[in-house]
């Protein structure tokens, strides 16, 4: 029931931000759209802030779950890029408000999950250490989300599939050249 609610409260505020920037939106135009009382959002959430936190956190991680292989980091990262899209409302009153660092938060948490997901494949094998392994999926993380927040500043225009596929271009066999620089063995 309590993540019914969250949805449906998740759902109120996307909703919302269709219509109105997100420092116009309150808890209790949250609430009244979703037709429950007050209590029942902070029972859930302390503020819309957190409930931001929340839609990232639960939408998007699944759409990249299976995807952290070199063979797949392209359609996870692109599966990013259209969870982006389809709440395109939603990512740009975000991006365009005094929480921007919670969208930040998200695309780093994510990409990094997906790209430490691909060091480790390609470190098979290699000893090299834990510490190095961090700072090569931390260079792409911020490589990667620095071109996504580029293009969602310039209004999401260029198709993501050219993004990711120039991308492929740029850091073909990168990873395991980096890894191949960092080994202890």
């Amino acid at each position: 029931m309590a993540q019914i609610t969250k949805k449906a409260l998740a759902a109120s505020l996307k909703k919302l931000l269709r219509e109105k920037p997100l420092d116009k939106v309150t808890i209790i135009d949250i609430v009244e759209d979703c037709e429950v009382n007050r209590q029942t959002f902070y029972y859930h959430f302390r503020d819309i802030y957190d409930l931001i936190d929340w839609i990232f956190l639960t939408e998007a991680l699944v759409s990249i779950d299976d995807k952290r292989t070199y063979a797949t980091w392209q359609q996870g990262f692109l599966e990013v890029f259209h969870y982006v899209l389809a709440n395109r409302s939603f990512v740009s009153n975000v991006y365009h408000s005094v929480s921007r660092d919670q969208l930040e938060r998200y695309l780093y948490s994510v990409t990094y999950d997906l790209l430490i997901g691909v060091v480790e494949e390609q470190a098979a094998g290699m000893r090299v250490r834990e510490e190095d392994k961090k700072f090569i999926a931390d260079f792409y993380k911020f490589a990667f989300v620095g071109l996504m927040l580029d293009w969602i500043r310039q209004g999401m225009k260029e198709e993501p599939v050219k993004i990711i596929d120039r991308l492929c271009v740029l850091i073909q066999g990168d990873i395991a050249r980096a890894l191949d620089k960092y080994r202890i063995d």
